[in-house]
């Protein structure tokens, strides 16, 4: 279990394609709040026809037995290590208990399909408070597809984040060129020289940068250092074009940007003692831009180190190139671990 599963990416973020696909209510406030890139926030008085107005998922006051429940679809399958339910700017009105289960069910199902699934508790019945972000590890292990919210009895959550590994269907990209550093692929990153302004996830996240905050900024530095950021790929394969986007970054872009690749075993350290080999040397980079380089042959590697000089901010990291036949076979038995890859269809 990863320690600090808040370094993980949300699975359920509306930005990776994560939805609210079903409440049992949501009268006071939107269910599909939960899910919103956006941190909450909060404007006093400010009253509509259900009363105050919340950016969260709210339900009405419960004068039943029960209790109320959100169905999440994560924007990617995967392993979840950790849930946050964030109760921000709910004082009076957030549930007193919560819950979580999550169960797999491939393609796209229906409400009333997901409801007759197999759900297996990653949260057991736990406790709140308002007004906090409420961490719990999970139990279990998947991969998972969906997860359900379930509150006791009623009350108001602004955000449900659900910190894990991507595990996606690798057969929507068999054969086929992508992008092997892409969080929905399966990419992810490792470690970062400075996390100062924005996380470094925000490289490898879907479509373009909509503004600065959207991409990865360092503090600036006053030594002789550069940052850097290290990515697993989604799989071992070859990288033969490499995207690095300065979009909205005017007076903050690096001066210049390097790529090193390394090809090491599951579960070895790329640092430790590693051979890297460069993949795209030095090479100087343009404010508000995006660059495309195309790589000369280097063979196959399972991590990147990407290197910015001396400091400053990117919108995207991409790594176009293809999977080995192994390192596709063995996303297989990742997303399916009680199949073997070739019965996968």
């Amino acid at each position: 279990m990863i320690e600090d599963f808040t370094t993980l990416p949300d699975l359920a973020v509306r930005a990776v394609g994560g939805g609210v696909v079903a409440a049992n209510d949501d009268l006071f406030a939107d269910k599909e709040n939960l899910v919103r890139t956006e941190e909450p926030v909060h404007h006093p008085r400010t009253f509509g026809a259900k009363g105050q107005v919340y950016d969260g998922w709210e339900t009405r006051r419960r004068r039943t037995s029960g209790h109320d429940w959100a169905i999440v679809r994560l924007g990617v399958p995967g392993i979840v290590h950790g849930v946050v339910v964030d109760t921000a700017f709910f004082r009076g009105n957030f549930p007193p208990e919560c819950s979580v289960e999550a169960c797999t069910v491939d393609g796209y199902p229906s409400p009333a399909e997901l409801e007759r699934a197999t759900w297996t508790t990653i949260v057991d019945r736990s406790s709140l408070a308002g007004d906090v972000r409420n961490a719990f590890t999970a139990n279990g292990s998947g991969p998972y597809t969906h997860v359900r919210l379930s509150v006791y009895p009623d009350g108001g959550v602004a955000r449900l984040r659900v910190h894990g590994e991507p595990v996606p269907d690798p057969r929507a990209f068999a054969d086929l060129p992508l992008d092997l550093v892409a969080l929905v692929n399966g990419g992810r990153v490792v470690d970062a020289s400075n996390r100062f302004y924005s996380r470094p996830d925000n490289l490898i996240m879907p479509g373009q940068a909509a503004v600065m905050g959207d991409g990865w900024e360092t503090a600036r530095r006053r030594d002789d250092g550069n940052d850097w950021v290290l990515l697993r790929l989604a799989g071992r394969g070859e990288v033969r074009v490499v995207e690095i986007d300065t979009t909205h970054f005017v007076g903050n872009a690096p001066g210049s940007a390097a790529l090193r690749g390394v090809d090491v075993d599951d579960g070895v350290d790329p640092g430790a003692g590693a051979t890297w080999s460069d993949l795209l040397p030095e090479t100087r980079l343009q404010p508000d831009t995006p660059h495309r380089f195309v790589l000369p042959p280097s063979g196959p590697v399972t991590h990147v180190t990407l290197d910015v000089y001396p400091d400053g901010g990117l919108a995207r990291l991409r790594c176009f190139g293809s999977l080995t036949q192994d390192a596709y076979e063995r996303m297989l038995r990742r997303r399916w671990p009680d199949t073997a890859a070739g019965q996968v269809t």
